[in-house]
């Protein structure tokens, strides 16, 4: 990542002749917003001095507290490789800040600042974070609507002509290398119509705003290509959905403490207990790392998608796995979150929970290296294997009962977070679908 100052901003806009700058912020809801100003501007913004209206933003703030500043990171310049010569356009990434002069409780990214700084009080320099999202390419209308009607056929690592969503994909991947990201590898996925793109790790922070940038990037590139870029975790019945596996690690002067030579699987005491925080809060952090009621189609559908809290280094059935690789690349992948997530309260979230096994020293079960998906109810109780939660009521009833989780989001975004949820469940459970009336109409 790029560290800028004032005076190479300012610089670059002029030498690039940049137009317009989007100061990009994060609703609760993971929703990527923004203030547009122009280069005139540039000055004021720079200085933290933008003010908008939160009331309007969703789990912000009421009327009479919604005068808001936006406080941009320097090193999140960029210049949008699509925008026109004669209209460029960049962009800043911004935090909350309230006319206090601190920053806002119900902005996802201070949150997770927060969180960072307690890891920090630790000892710890950084959490790494390497994210997996895949998302679905669909046709749009000839009025440009949205659909769910497949661009492909393909499977898993296909390739033309069968994958006819690799130009879009390969373009996505050329403008996330123009604005700075190094892009590791994009595929075809195993669903038709499904790709991934992965990028490399990075810090806490670095990665949550590659992940929204990411976002960003691939939903306006499809566009072009007269497609559309879903996130929906389950769009499709009976064909898989999409994840976002999350691989972290913590590192102490630069070296990864998750490595340990001399134990027998190379991990450290405290990857152990990180690991074994991660299983202890994954019903807490479920609603956080799967927001949508559509998130529990993919949950209880099969197609890999993790169901059971457990861990394992030799299949891809658990919730944990482990990834071979030893020494500096050392480290633990979660599978159960989905690209729905806000980024910044799904990080905070799992950081708070592995940094609450290392505090309290959790012991990490033993691995569980069967296929859980064939194994009995029965078998499942002797390996002391708990389920996931199988809907968002049930999720957000885990995590009102786990008090780690909702520190890690704060009193403010954890109480908007549910109260949201809960809506959004009663409008669901209300509805009556074309399912039920094929199945009870006539039946009834």
């Amino acid at each position: 990542m790029d560290e800028y100052s004032r005076e190479d901003i300012l610089r670059m806009a002029e030498d690039e002749a940049v137009r317009y700058i989007r100061l990009q912020f994060t609703d609760v809801l993971g929703a990527i917003k923004n203030v547009e100003i122009p280069v005139t501007q540039l000055d004021k913004a720079l200085d933290g001095e933008m003010m908008f209206d939160g009331s309007s933003i969703e789990g912000f703030a009421r009327v009479e507290e919604s005068d808001m500043y936006l406080k941009p990171d320097f090193n999140t310049w960029v210049i949008f490789p699509w925008s026109q010569e004669n209209e460029r356009i960049a962009r800043l990434i911004c935090d909350v800040y309230g006319i206090d002069g601190k920053p806002f409780v119900g902005d996802p990214r201070s949150n997770l600042k927060r969180v960072i700084k307690e890891m920090e009080h630790l000892g710890y320099d950084a959490m790494n974070l390497g994210p997996e999202p895949e998302f679905f390419l669909f046709k749009l209308t000839k009025d440009g609507e949205e659909t769910t009607e497949l661009s492909d056929e393909g499977g898993y690592f296909d390739l033309a002509p069968i994958d006819y969503g690799e130009n879009c994909r390969r373009d996505i991947a050329k403008t996330l290398d123009q604005m700075g990201f190094e892009v590791e590898m994009f595929h075809h996925e195993i669903g038709p119509s499904q790709h991934e793109i992965s990028f490399k790790f990075g810090d806490a922070l670095y990665a949550s705003d590659s992940l929204q940038t990411f976002k960003l990037v691939a939903k306006t590139i499809a566009r072009k290509h007269n497609l559309h870029a879903t996130f929906m975790p389950k769009p499709l019945y009976g064909k898989p959905g999409s994840g976002m596996h999350y691989n972290v690690s913590l590192f102490k002067d630069g070296k990864n403490t998750f490595y340990d030579a001399e134990d027998e699987m190379g991990f450290s005491k405290e990857m152990k207990h990180f690991m074994a925080g991660l299983l202890e809060h994954a019903r807490g952090y479920t609603a956080i790392a799967n927001p949508l009621v559509n998130s529990y189609k993919r949950l209880q559908s099969g197609f890999e998608a993790p169901r059971y809290i457990a861990w394992s280094g030799r299949n891809r059935s658990p919730l944990l796995r482990i990834p071979s690789s030893r020494g500096q690349g050392t480290r633990a992948e979660v599978r159960s979150l989905d690209p729905s997530a806000n980024p910044y309260l799904a990080t905070a979230a799992i950081l708070k929970a592995g940094l609450d096994g290392i505090q309290n020293e959790l012991e990490l079960d033993s691995p569980v290296n069967e296929n859980i998906y064939e194994m009995t109810h029965k078998e499942r109780e002797v390996e002391n294997v708990e389920d996931l939660p199988t809907t968002l009521y049930t999720a957000l009833k885990a995590l009102s009962d786990d008090p780690v989780i909702q520190e890690a989001l704060g009193q403010h975004i954890a109480k908007q977070f549910h109260e949201n949820k809960m809506i959004e469940w009663r409008m669901y459970s209300s509805q009556i679908t074309p399912w039920e009336i094929e199945e009870y109409l006539v039946q009834y």
